[in-house]
């Protein structure tokens, strides 16, 4: 470990060929290597990470639209942190101080406390398992128990960008098992489900991405475990993440240069505290978990 930075401490784990970096700030994947070749796009532990890079997203993933919700018959009212689409974006944790609770040399668990306040009046108590496999890569875990009074919204979402070494996504295969994209508004907060080859946007075999702008939700996904792959066909290199989520997030990185895809794994879509839908009603001492995985190949 070093030094204190902008994004808090680092934590290295090594398993095999595989080198992670994990950092406190937000419990976040700071890097992930595998035979010297980068699977996310990196950041230092001294740099505040554009783009919400690698970081936990927790009591919800995504956008509320207009930073408002209701729950059990009361409304309340969240900070608006984009105000370029009027939205309340990825909770409470993702620069937050995540304390580290236990460490080895392949594993951390890091925990924070989400305090009640006036505009998510319930506590929980989460924590982030990073678990490093020389032949199954890096195995994410993010749960959060309820140790207040109330049941309490909850959803959850992580939010690496897969990379293959510094290639730009117009030059990446995307594979992506989702039958269902969603059309946004203007607000980002999703509109329509379309049928991903109707919208134009059909990753379910290997496809080049190109010049395609992602940023939608997409369900669809298969029953248990679906696995989304990002492979460089120049150098055969690629990387995988897998989970059982039924949300997903894909974004092309278009605003922090069109190097790797975001691939965020989500129990609930966008605005789901409005919508209601797959929210999570977390009961007094009930714990959620969403997991994931991340490891790379050749072919």
């Amino acid at each position: 470990m070093v030094d204190r930075g902008a994004s808090g401490r680092e934590i290295v784990l090594q398993a095999g060929e595989y080198e992670a970096r994990i950092v406190t700030v937000g419990a976040g994947l700071a890097g992930l290597r595998y035979r010297g070749h980068e699977l996310v796009v990196p950041h230092g532990v001294g740099e505040c990470p554009p783009g919400y890079l690698g970081k936990v997203l927790m009591p919800w993933p995504n956008r509320i639209a207009g930073g408002s919700y209701s729950w059990e018959g009361a409304t309340y009212d969240l900070p608006v942190d984009e105000p370029t689409f009027g939205t309340s974006l990825h909770g409470f944790v993702a620069f937050q101080e995540w304390e580290i609770a236990e460490a080895n040399a392949s594993s951390v668990i890091l925990r924070t406390l989400i305090a009640a306040r006036y505009s998510y009046p319930w506590t929980l108590l989460a924590s982030a398992r990073y678990s490093l496999d020389a032949q199954r890569g890096l195995t994410v875990e993010l749960s959060a128990t309820n140790i207040g009074e109330g049941t309490a919204p909850y959803g959850v979402g992580f939010h690496p960008y897969l990379a293959v070494d510094d290639a730009r996504a117009d030059e990446l295969e995307l594979t992506n098992p989702a039958s269902i994209i969603y059309e946004a508004n203007a607000s980002m907060i999703p509109v329509a489900a379309h049928d991903v080859a109707s919208f134009g946007l059909d990753f379910r075999s290997p496809t080049l991405i190109g010049d395609s702008r992602l940023d939608h939700a997409f369900a669809g996904l298969p029953e248990g475990t679906w696995t989304v792959t990002l492979r460089d066909p120049a150098s055969r290199v690629g990387v995988s993440l897998s989970s059982d989520a039924r949300w997903l997030q894909v974004y092309s990185a278009d605003y922090i240069g069109r190097v790797g895809v975001a691939v965020e794994p989500m129990s609930c879509p966008p605005n789901a505290f409005n919508s209601g839908r797959d929210v999570v009603a977390l009961g007094e001492g009930e714990t959620h978990t969403l997991s994931a995985r991340i490891s790379g190949f050749q072919s």
